[in-house]
């Protein structure tokens, strides 16, 4: 009982200090934020999308808290890396040495897939969602009056989500790398999750079937991609735990 408490205060303080790494550098990241948010406001105020559009502060605060918002998602996007280095340096004493090295590498691909995946947010579904509700509204006789508040609200909402999505195939990998799930779980659960991605596709976009096509196509390619990686992942771990039962025996 006490090696139990004593390996458990291990992993806390383990677990404390890489917590405050964290806080540390997300620290220092915010006064980089604070240098780049103003120039990011502007050119996201200013997109090709939004000429000859007005923005307005319905509120007092609202200009700060768009502001501090940008500060924060700038210093989660910088530290990103950090977060990862500091979740992998925590589990890794449970793996193999050729896992550590696998794993490491999955630092980089998140950090990709992020940027990739909010470039694609950005440039390709917040412009086809715009224009399809600016039109939209033209129709209908409708002036739209665009809030700054709810602007930089909705380019968080639409852009953020996609570059989370991107995780997929990596998030796939590592949990079946771990024995969470298996290909043959993906297989079998397909429908339920192209269900609950047609269901995300209705909360971000307008609805119209071109931009629900638009997100959902992408999400269900990433999902068939996560299927065929996490049979790579699943292969090594059979083999890990084969070459775990081997050392036992021996």
């Amino acid at each position: 009982m006490a090696d139990e408490e004593r390996e458990f205060t291990e992993h806390f303080e383990e677990l404390r200090k890489r917590l405050l790494t964290v806080m540390y550098f997300f620290a220092a990241a915010l006064f980089v934020g604070f240098y780049f948010s103003k120039p990011l406001i502007y050119q996201l105020q200013n997109a090709p999308w939004t000429e000859n559009v007005q923005m307005h502060a319905f509120q007092v605060t609202d200009p700060l808290k768009i502001y501090l918002i940008v500060i924060v998602a700038i210093a989660f996007i910088i530290i990103l890396p950090v977060i990862m280095y500091q979740l992998w340096s925590f589990i890794t004493p449970g793996l193999y040495e050729k896992e550590r090295k696998v794993t490491l590498l999955y630092i980089p691909v998140v950090m990709i897939l992020m940027l990739i995946g909010i470039a694609f947010g950005y440039f390709v579904v917040v412009p086809y969602i715009i224009k399809f509700t600016f039109d939209l509204s033209v129709e209908m006789g409708i002036e739209t009056t665009i809030g700054i508040n709810q602007y930089f609200g909705f380019l968080f909402r639409t852009i953020l989500p996609f570059g989370f999505i991107f995780q997929m195939p990596v998030l796939t990998l590592f949990l079946t790398q771990l024995g969470i799930i298996t290909p043959m779980f993906l297989k079998k659960n397909r429908k339920y999750a192209y269900f609950i991605m047609f269901v995300l596709a209705a909360i971000i976009a307008p609805p119209d079937i071109m931009t629900h096509l638009l997100l959902t196509v992408p999400m269900i390619i990433l999902y068939e991609i996560s299927i065929h990686i996490s049979k790579i992942g699943y292969r090594r771990y059979l083999k890990a735990e084969q070459q775990q039962l081997e050392d036992e025996i021996q």
